[in-house]
């Protein structure tokens, strides 16, 4: 089929022709318009738009056409692990056909390199915090840019990256907000980066802005071999605190110890309530962190002192049940807390002050992180198995691309 009529100057220049027929104000009286005609599958070429179909995260984006420097445009694929229903880690899959994020003007893109495995992972592939399915798990990782938005002055593509809050780390490709990324610092590698960015964060926002941890203050920090936990320890150790880490097993306490905990209790062989109540005098921690949950959270109030903080930040038992208010009283008027990082990094200030004491904290050797495992994307689903079975000690890492 033939189509008629004029086109636009753009297209013309490229066929070659200097008259634009019945559209062009300056033309001679005495020349009849010009008809032109077209091909109708080029004509369609020129009007079709792409697909801009992608896996459902949160953090990726297929760039709408006013923000497209070309109409058309050819997505490359990735592979990426993720989840179409919610349950066990056998409903991690690896698929290997899904579009790359393209970023917005203000988005960068990312190849990643690691990602870090979080409890919060499990939480979303079982569904006990909601996401849309199909869904690309992790939200925490290492990198290099490879794209970036034209409105985004802060990062250049080779630049290497770090983040917590992106939603589908578990993939090659991530793309998100400029200012959810940090630049990470050339004395740090991109292993160490993605085992500190969420569980570091989390660490620094317990003991510096929940609770601000206070030179003298007794402090209990459950599973703290883990890696949150480890971390825990050490930051309320570089605020004067005096550390009570509970631990699972003796290879657990020996680690803990050597992070500076001045006390630890194996809670499989001793009740942590009675051995706390002894160590601090029968008067209780100022604070206690509790990312355990179901299984320790009456002990853990039991521990606290008067006016003291109860901190829950996480559910690795399973979650804490529902509380009465005059359960706070009775315990002696103390202040119970369920924090989440995304508001205590809801400014660029802030993420940067975090980040910056992390990653100067392992440039001065005065921070450990501890990378307990690493697993491919292909075996994702035995990350998730290796921190709910709660026998690890230090961060779990999917290793993307290692090259990086």
């Amino acid at each position: 089929m033939l189509r008629f009529g004029a086109v636009s100057r753009p297209v013309a220049r490229k066929l070659g022709v200097t008259s634009y027929g019945l559209n062009s104000r300056k033309r001679s009286p005495s020349i009849l318009p010009v008809v032109f005609f077209f091909i109708s599958s080029f004509s369609t070429s020129l009007s079709s738009k792409p697909s801009c179909s992608t896996a459902s995260t949160a953090s990726s984006s297929c760039a709408s056409p006013a923000n497209r420097s070309n109409p058309i445009q050819i997505l490359s694929i990735m592979r990426a692990a993720r989840i179409t229903e919610h349950g066990g880690a056998d409903k991690i899959h690896v698929e290997s056909n899904l579009p790359v994020p393209v970023p917005t003007d203000s988005q960068i893109q990312v190849k990643v390199a690691y990602a870090g495995v979080n409890y919060i992972d499990t939480y979303h592939r079982t569904g006990l915090y909601s996401v849309p399915l199909p869904f690309i798990l992790g939200r925490e990782g290492s990198g290099v840019v490879t794209k970036v938005g034209k409105d985004v002055n802060e990062f250049k593509e080779g630049d290497r990256v770090a983040w917590a809050g992106i939603a589908g780390s578990y993939s090659e490709y991530v793309a998100g907000s400029a200012s959810t990324f940090v630049h990470v610092p050339a004395d740090c590698d991109l292993r160490s980066a993605a085992a500190v960015m969420l569980q570091g964060m989390t660490a620094h926002y317990l003991s510096h802005s929940t609770y601000p941890i206070q030179k003298g203050d007794y402090v209990l920090v459950h599973a703290a071999a883990g890696g949150t936990g480890s971390l825990l320890v050490q930051m309320a150790k570089l605020r004067g605190a005096i550390v009570i880490a509970t631990v699972s097993n003796d290879e657990k306490a020996k680690k803990v110890r050597q992070l500076g905990a001045d006390h630890v209790i194996d809670y499989t062989k001793a009740d942590f309530r009675a051995e706390v109540a002894n160590i601090t005098g029968g008067k209780g921690c100022q604070v206690v962190y509790d990312g355990v949950g179901k299984s320790t959270w009456e002990g853990s109030m039991k521990s606290v002192r008067k006016c003291g903080y109860l901190v829950f930040f996480g559910n690795a038992s399973g979650p804490v049940p529902p509380i009465d208010p005059l359960q706070l009283t009775s315990h002696g008027s103390i202040y119970l807390s369920r924090p989440t990082m995304v508001d205590y990094i809801d400014t660029r200030e802030k993420l940067l002050w975090r980040t910056s004491d992390l990653f100067n904290w392992i440039s001065q050797k005065q921070l450990s992180v501890s990378v307990a495992h690493e697993v491919s994307l292909d075996t994702a689903a035995k990350g998730h198995e290796l921190i709910q079975s709660r026998d690890t000690a230090g961060k779990v890492l999917i290793a993307v691309n290692t090259s990086l």
